[in-house]
């Protein structure tokens, strides 16, 4: 590896570290809110202002993957960092809940996508021979962030007599060298002149010969879309993805209820990210050897049985097992996806196919925690585990479909 690929793969991982995984912080955020702000409101009405920012997230990918295909990374990621900031500081100063959704939802999401996207098409490009460990250390920077800023949070609002508007400032400030530090090293090197494209098996020449420098403009290339794989695999997220957030929303609060203390619920949700770290890098590494769709299947068929078994650990000892579980199974998930849909994408076009299939998955990653919100308030938390795993689940049966239109041998690393 590069130094040049050595310091994308750190910048991209404080990328996702201050995107997805603040994001994955809003479990705190929902127990906090309904506890202190926003008490005549139900669970499914708050959990909107995640819901829709996380899908703002998934939507725009598109968009962002044509665009890093197209003029590179730096003025994309640039934006996204004034707009996470920007969005960060005005909800320090929201009373209301229609401010909240236009600063934590309709704001962060979109600028969050500019921060997430790019980096991880960057990465897939300069490291083709070893994009599943890559990509699982990039996303890993998600878990990391999983884990500090809930910690981060409970610290501030509940030890503390800052206040909220302080506590989000507090987190805007700390942002701001990391994503100076992003901006600086997500880059892509400039085309030689006169060289063809790099082909996709070779590391050097894919980091040197990016292919946003064209002196002829690209035209958007989007025949993925024609690709049966790629459609199966998307169609198998999108299903999965209804429930692979519930657990990050609700885990907090379900803790609560079986007697946890309040402290110890927030923390649930660290433990959940950190797991997810391991379960990041660890199967990606595996992955590049044993197969990426190999590997996501397996990972999408164990969060569909931790899921399941949700309801049935009442203590303490339990809820921590049953956290770093699910915490691993769905973090593999989250790390090979990207390396699925690169697999099949060709090396010009991963920022692009990153972002179709990001796009492709958007709508069920919006209904997802109000559905989940919705049975909670009516059925309790047991029909919200059943559609945790049941949606997991289903999803896995489709990538089972699109790994085998890929390659019908069973044993065979794909």
């Amino acid at each position: 590896m590069s130094l040049h690929a050595g310091l994308a793969v750190v910048g991209a991982s404080l990328a996702l570290f201050c995107s997805v995984g603040f994001l994955n912080s809003f479990g705190v955020f929902q127990q906090y809110y309904k506890k202190y702000i926003f008490q005549d409101m139900s669970e499914s009405q708050i959990s909107w202002i995640g819901s829709v920012s996380i899908f703002l997230l998934y939507a725009t990918a598109p968009i962002t993957g044509i665009l890093v295909d197209r003029i590179g990374p730096t003025t994309l990621l640039i934006i996204g960092a004034l707009g996470t900031l920007v969005a960060i500081f005005m909800t320090s100063l929201c009373s209301e809940y229609y401010q909240f959704f236009l600063a934590q939802a309709l704001l962060l999401g979109p600028s969050m996508a500019l921060l997430t996207w790019p980096p991880v098409a960057v990465v897939s490009r300069l490291l083709p021979n070893n994009r599943g460990l890559a990509l699982g250390v990039v996303v890993g920077g998600s878990s990391v962030g999983g884990v500090v800023w809930p910690v981060m949070l409970e610290r501030l609002l509940n030890r503390s007599s800052l206040g909220f508007g302080w506590v989000m400032r507090i987190i805007g400030f700390t942002m701001l060298p990391l994503l100076v530090i992003v901006c600086a090293t997500v880059v892509e090197r400039p085309k030689t002149s006169g060289l063809p494209d790099a082909p996709e098996s070779s590391e050097e020449s894919a980091v040197s010969l990016p292919p946003f420098k064209d002196k002829k403009p690209r035209q958007v290339d989007v025949s993925i879309l024609k690709n049966k794989v790629f459609i199966l695999l998307a169609l198998g997220f999108g299903i999965g993805y209804m429930g692979l957030f519930l657990p990050i929303f609700f885990i907090s609060s379900y803790s609560t209820a079986q007697g946890a203390s309040t402290d110890m619920s927030f923390y649930l949700v660290s433990i959940v990210s950190g797991a997810s770290l391991l379960g990041r890098v660890i199967p990606g590494h595996l992955a590049d050897r044993y197969g990426h769709f190999n590997l996501c299947l397996l990972a999408l068929v164990a969060s569909a049985v931790t899921a399941f078994c949700w309801t049935s650990t009442t203590s303490l000892a339990g809820l921590i097992v049953w956290s770093l579980a699910y915490g691993f199974s769905s973090g593999a998930i989250l790390a090979l996806q990207a390396a699925c849909v690169g697999k099949i994408a060709t090396h010009q076009t991963q920022g692009t196919a990153m972002g179709l299939f990001m796009g492709l998955v958007a709508i069920t990653t919006l209904t997802g925690a109000p559905i989940g919100g919705a049975l909670l308030g009516k059925y309790g938390y047991t029909a919200l585990a059943m559609f945790t795993g049941a949606t997991l689940l289903a999803g896995a049966v489709l990538v089972t479909i699109s790994r085998l239109l890929l390659d019908k041998k069973v044993l065979a690393a794909v």
